[in-house]
């Protein structure tokens, strides 16, 4: 996903956007030329689009953290260095190939595993808990916004959402009473999720907050987004955990 924006986001004018996958084996030969490929079996992943391009300069810098091209509130810079430490992560490599006018084309390896899926018999799954109370989500992508909507409704809570921190505050001036939880996503355009938890407590004091977020908390408190030991849930989540950490949030005192 964060592949195909950025090339969105790089063909302003349109343009094509072509995904391919297909298997490789790389040998010890094409392995040498590659310091960060180890000879097997991989999967090929390659998005590549028509767009504005980049230069030398910029590709060398494309995966590290918070680095941007685009005007500000346009972007986090984080969306390449979270496709970077997913495909590290999973034991792969990932190069790019770009010029400027010529368009980008990023290329990941990632190992191939033939085991089979483990079956999950769904009758045995753990089913969510469900609960009570007022929960203010605020999370400026529309999709995940109603999603997590649905499924704190579906457990017995009463949900309210805003799709900035703007929005947030403008929802709590019109309810005129505090939320049992803040439910906020971390990077947002604009104001960030941690000043508008600073905002909603200077306004209601004591309200419970549960960040989301891509990133991992460490990599946030690191580059000084989030303070190190709030409570923080890491996308993707499912419905279980979802639920765990909204009651651990509810029944905990804020911020501990």
């Amino acid at each position: 996903m964060n592949l195909a924006v950025n090339a969105r986001d790089a063909m302003p004018e349109g343009g094509t956007l072509a995904v391919e996958t297909h298997n490789v084996t790389v040998d010890k030969l094409t392995a040498s030329a590659h310091p960060d490929v180890q000879p097997g079996r991989y999967v090929s992943i390659s998005v590549r689009d028509s767009g504005v391009g980049m230069d030398e300069t910029t590709r060398e810098q494309i995966f590290d953290p918070f680095f941007t091209t685009k005007e500000s509130g346009k972007g986090t810079g984080l969306g390449l260095a979270t496709v970077y430490g997913i495909v590290k992560q999973s034991g792969g490599s990932i190069r790019v190939e770009s010029e400027p006018s010529r368009g980008a084309v990023f290329t990941i390896l990632l190992p191939r595993v033939n085991a089979p899926e483990p079956y999950v018999d769904e009758a045995t799954r753990p089913r969510p808990e469900s609960g009570s109370g007022t929960i203010l989500v605020v999370e400026d992508e529309e999709s995940l916004r109603e999603l997590i909507k649905r499924m704190l409704s579906g457990l017995g809570y009463t949900v309210l959402t805003a799709e900035s921190a703007a929005a947030a505050l403008e929802v709590l001036d019109s309810r005129g009473a505090a939320v049992d939880l803040l439910l906020t996503d971390v990077i947002m355009p604009g104001m960030s999720g941690a000043r508008l938890a600073e905002a909603v407590e200077t306004r209601y004091t004591g309200t419970p907050v549960l960040f989301i977020s891509g990133y991992t908390d460490e990599a946030l408190a690191h580059h000084g987004v989030l303070d190190a030991g709030i409570r923080l849930l890491n996308k993707p989540f499912t419905a279980t955990e979802l639920a765990t950490q909204v009651r651990e949030a509810l029944k905990a005192t804020p911020n501990t």
